[in-house]
């Protein structure tokens, strides 16, 4: 199968980069490199032994995307392109309309165009907002998004239901993500994310490799067992093997179907500190912070569905994605270098 994937020198992307590659598929990668590195893409064509064809540009740049799918003869898109910061995108919030919605209508537009009527979309459990009734599954009522982030990828999602609809020959599958972590087992290939992380794991491993000198700990008051807020935390490379399975579902229906990824257990940020400390020998220094903005007291995933339809289910648990994340980081404490 030819694909084309959006996003795909990230984080996310590379991870499904990988799995594409070494299940035999031929990817051509998009990406503008705001906020990722060509030498994920050049670690991944060690890994795999094979040439990746890459394309540098936007997601929203229209002409470029009917180049690109007018002469590729792609048979599937997997969509990753967009931002994701739940404070950034409560501080800016057309940035995040502007990248994700707007993209993605972009990309809607060309592959129809184009005849591409497979696409695998990157959603989030943002888009469920805060809930009390746990776990959460794709029939939990989404109410209103804790955060633009969340509302952009809700919004996304919305306008290709109505594709799908409008238009019979698509099959678009969402994965609504919960909180990917770890690292490919190699250690060759991680998160490197710009500028300051958001999230709890790459930030406390830059604390523990002395990159920076103290963990917030944002909030402590949650209705939670701990006070600190509670997530499902899902490895990197199940959350990849994941998106194969959404598409090889593809290969046989035109449907619009969502799919929740992630373990099916939630941690509270003290729990994933206890165990970082555990991994890296190390005892990290925290502070008590106020709460952010956009954040919710907890979120796991009932992934049930998923199994049943796509005979996926996570396989590793949070002492081995920390583990993964923390070779990576020692291996690579600058990341991929300079961008």
């Amino acid at each position: 199968m030819k694909i084309l994937l959006t996003g795909g020198a990230g984080y996310i992307g590379s991870h499904v980069l990988v799995c594409c590659l070494q299940a035999g598929h031929d990817v051509c990668v998009l990406d503008n490199f705001s906020n990722s590195s060509p030498e994920a893409i050049t670690r991944v064509e060690a890994l795999c032994e094979r040439k990746v064809h890459v394309e540098r540009g936007d997601i929203r740049d229209i002409a470029l995307l009917r180049r690109i799918l007018s002469e590729g003869g792609f048979d599937a898109v997997l969509h990753f392109a967009g931002v994701k910061a739940v404070g950034e995108s409560v501080a800016k919030p057309l940035k995040y309309y502007d990248i994700n919605v707007a993209g993605s209508i972009t990309l809607a537009q060309a592959m129809q165009e184009a005849g591409v009527y497979r696409l695998v979309f990157s959603s989030t459990a943002a888009v469920y907002g805060d809930q009390s009734a746990m776990p959460l599954t794709e029939t939990s009522a989404l109410g209103q998004a804790a955060s633009p982030y969340g509302r952009s990828k809700r919004m996304v999602e919305q306008v290709f239901e109505d594709l799908q609809m409008s238009d019979p020959r698509f099959g678009i599958a969402i994965l609504r993500y919960f909180n990917p972590v770890g690292a490919h087992p190699s250690g060759r290939i991680g998160e490197d994310p710009r500028g300051e992380p958001a999230n709890l794991v790459p930030y406390a491993m830059q604390v523990a490799v002395g990159q920076r000198e103290v963990l917030s700990v944002f909030g402590d008051d949650y209705p939670t067992s701990d006070g600190t807020g509670v997530r499902d935390y899902i490895h990197i490379m199940d959350l990849a093997q994941g998106h194969l399975a959404a598409l090889d579902y593809l290969v046989s229906t035109s449907e619009y179907r969502v799919w929740n990824l992630g373990t099916g257990r939630g941690h509270s940020v003290k729990e994933v500190i206890n165990c970082l400390n555990e991994v890296t020998g190390k005892v990290l220094p925290l502070r008590i912070v106020e709460r952010r903005p956009g954040d919710t007291a907890q979120c796991w995933a009932d992934p049930s569905k998923a199994v049943a339809d796509l005979d996926w289910h996570a396989t590793r648990g949070l002492h081995d994605m920390l583990a993964d994340h923390w070779r990576w980081q020692q291996q690579n404490p600058d990341g991929y270098g300079k961008r």
